[in-house]
């Protein structure tokens, strides 16, 4: 391979991975998929106020990603009111958002306060986000939704 075309392609490589080259989606789903909170049932936690696997049975398009659902009710629910059951900052850490990044969630770690759920990224962080919630909203609230352009 000449010396020319390894450059060409490093400078390549390194544009792909490189952070912040692309716009980040408005709704957090990971690489394989476009699944909303890991295809997790975003009205059982309203409604359960736990962590319920949704499927492929109960499922909908809303803001460029599939939402899957535990049952027809919750579905219904969702359908009348996306936004009261969509988690906050698109389903990335809530932490992570407060702290001016993006980070994928833990579908299993979660809080709801005053009507709006929020999630995580894993046990620790949530500890961290629990511990001081009501000022790491008010920052995640003023950096949504810069951080993701």
């Amino acid at each position: 391979m000449t010396q020319s075309i390894q450059r060409f392609l490093l400078l390549l490589c390194s544009v792909l991975l490189s952070t912040g080259v692309f716009a980040k989606d408005a709704i957090s789903t990971s690489w394989t998929n476009d699944l909303a909170v890991s295809g997790y049932d975003t009205v059982a936690y309203h409604t359960q106020q736990k962590a319920v696997e949704g499927g492929k049975a109960y499922q909908t398009q809303w803001q460029g990603a599939t939402w899957q659902f535990s049952s027809a009710d919750n579905l219904e629910l969702f359908l009348k009111e996306p936004e009261k059951y969509a988690p906050q900052y698109g389903g990335y850490c809530a932490w992570a958002v407060s702290q001016g990044k993006t980070a994928s969630s833990d579908p299993t770690q979660f809080e709801i306060v005053n009507g709006k759920l929020y999630l995580n990224y894993n046990k620790s962080i949530q500890k961290k986000w629990l511990a001081d919630r009501d000022a790491l909203i008010v920052k995640a609230d003023q950096n949504w939704p810069a951080v993701i352009k």
